[in-house]
């Protein structure tokens, strides 16, 4: 029996802001990228929450999730328009005042002399300079930047944007080890392996041990997928599920 402790996951909760996701009018590409990202870095993105555009849900929504995770991350609602209420919600949410920062302003300012846009175009622009008093930066090399106060991390909703700022504020995170996953396929109805598969769970509680089933060329399978921290329990585990699908007489095919 090994007598190293297991190593506690580091979580995150992922907030889409907006009522045009809510509406379908937008779709969003954001959660995937940034579940992958988080990943890299060993904190595990545990839930995923689409909120509109409305104060009271996303303050009690952020006072909720930001006792609960070890990382939050919004995403939507820090443009210039009037219906861009993410950064008031933040400062209620945490119970200080909301402040131009002279960073983002200066920022902004200088953009706008660059491309000789009108005073009144400026002045909608530096809403985006609004974060709450005490907030650190989250920089972008696209846009203005995001901001985060305690473990709440409020970035773009715009894809290029949110990726650039996540691109360069992962490094900075504290993980534990990644989450990695080996998946085999299998021309097999998922009633079949149900039992089976639930008694290899149940022989190893950390790997995570799930099915999906999947339809290629008139055929109906399953894909069975191990998620977990330690590489050599990965491959024992496949190994199992692998023996387990012969024993059925599945046929098998290799999955990413």
């Amino acid at each position: 029996m090994s007598s190293v402790a297991p190593v506690k996951p580091v979580t995150a909760c992922v907030l889409i802001i907006g009522n045009e996701i809510l509406s379908g009018r937008t779709q969003d590409v954001n959660l995937a990228f940034i579940a992958r990202s988080l990943n890299e870095r060993g904190i595990q993105v545990r839930e995923a929450r689409t909120i509109p555009d409305v104060e009271a849900v996303i303050v009690d929504t952020l006072r909720s999730v930001s006792a609960s995770f070890d990382y939050v991350f919004t995403t939507g609602g820090i443009g210039p328009t009037h219906d861009d209420i993410t950064a008031e919600c933040v400062a209620k949410a945490f119970s200080v005042p909301l402040i131009t920062h002279p960073d983002i302003a200066a920022r902004i300012r200088r953009y706008a002399e660059q491309r000789g846009l009108a005073p009144e175009v400026i002045e909608t622009s530096l809403r985006m300079a609004r974060v709450p008093e005490g907030a650190g930066l989250i920089d972008t090399e696209v846009g203005a930047p995001g901001f985060n106060i305690g473990n709440v991390y409020v970035m773009a909703g715009i894809p290029a944007v949110m990726q650039s700022m996540i691109r360069l504020l992962a490094p900075k995170l504290t993980g534990a080890m990644p989450v990695r996953s080996r998946s085999i396929g299998a021309y097999v109805g998922e009633s079949l392996v149900a039992e089976p598969l639930r008694a290899i769970q149940d022989r190893h509680p950390t790997m995570d041990v799930g099915s999906y089933p999947f339809s290629e060329e008139g055929r109906y399978g399953t894909t069975l997928v191990i998620r977990g921290t330690d590489e050599a329990q990965l491959e024992s585990v496949l190994g199992e599920i692998r023996d387990m699908l012969v024993s059925l007489g599945a046929e098998t095919i290799a999955r990413e």
